[in-house]
């Protein structure tokens, strides 16, 4: 088993990749809408979710690499400041921007330094001046407390080994009455070996995902209220990808086990 340090490095190598690349390229990242697929005529639109009915929605920030909307729940007003966690190229920054509008201000930490960059140019070219991003670790980020009324994420907490710091500093940086609303990765049921310990599917999103009542109950013990699934989908992983990992007769037993991998978004409350 890796050590935390060890994952961080290959997640940032993976990302770093990723972030050189088009949105068309990256649909073959496992937190992309073609889930390590392709040439294969199968739809392997699993994780991601459309972005081009949202204001705000900017093609070139979108690398195909959420697994949910979660600045469509967020419940974000105009004028607020919104930290968005593991930023990536902008995408769901420069969609809270179009809520919070003028008057807001949006923050993104990502810990890899080309999406940084990436971001940064984005926001250069749409002329905004109150998006900002950082280079940071999510664990222990470069903020003040109580700076946020929301915090959005996108797939990005089931990538980051100690889940315990990172909701703590999420709870850190909000305000009081603050709130968050996160979409992720999570299971039912145990992973079988072959993919837990496999490095290209922990940067992909799925190894590094918790189980869901265990999950909840984290965001619970860190203080956090009034938690809710705001929405959740099954994620079936194509044969050829799981025998890729598992081999044929395991990839079998696999699909027809009760394990359950899931694309939830999530809820909670930090009380005033």
């Amino acid at each position: 088993m890796k050590n935390e340090q060890d994952l961080k490095e290959l997640v940032k190598e993976k990302y770093g990749q990723i972030a050189q690349q088009s949105k068309a390229q990256n649909e073959s990242s496992c937190c992309g809408s073609t889930c390590c697929g392709g040439g294969s005529g199968v739809d392997y639109t699993i994780f991601s979710d459309s972005y081009d009915n949202l204001s705000g929605y900017e093609p070139d920030a979108d690398l195909g690499l959420g697994c949910g909307l979660p600045t469509e729940f967020a419940k974000i007003n105009e004028g607020d400041t919104v930290v968005d966690l593991g930023s990536g190229a902008g995408n769901d920054c420069f969609v809270a921007r179009a809520i919070t509008g003028p008057s807001g201000k949006v923050i993104g930490i990502d810990m890899t330094e080309a999406m940084i960059e990436k971001a940064r140019q984005n926001a250069q070219k749409l002329g905004y001046d109150n998006v900002e991003f950082y280079l940071g670790d999510i664990e222990d980020m470069p903020l003040p407390s109580h700076i946020a009324d929301v915090v959005v994420s996108n797939c990005v907490l089931n990538l980051v080994p100690n889940k315990t710091a990172a909701l703590s500093e999420t709870f850190r940086i909000l305000k009081p009455g603050g709130h968050f609303s996160i979409s992720d990765v999570v299971l039912q049921g145990d992973l079988p070996e072959g993919l837990r310990e496999e490095a290209e599917m922990y940067a992909g999103c799925v190894s590094g995902a918790m189980q869901k009542d265990d999950y909840l109950r984290l965001i619970a013990e860190t203080g956090f209220t009034n938690i809710q699934v705001q929405k959740e989908k099954a994620i079936t992983l194509p044969l050829e990808i799981l025998e890729q990992y598992l081999g044929a007769e395991l990839a079998a037993r696999f699909n027809e086990s009760d394990t359950g991998i899931f694309s939830v978004t999530v809820y909670a409350e930090k009380a005033e």
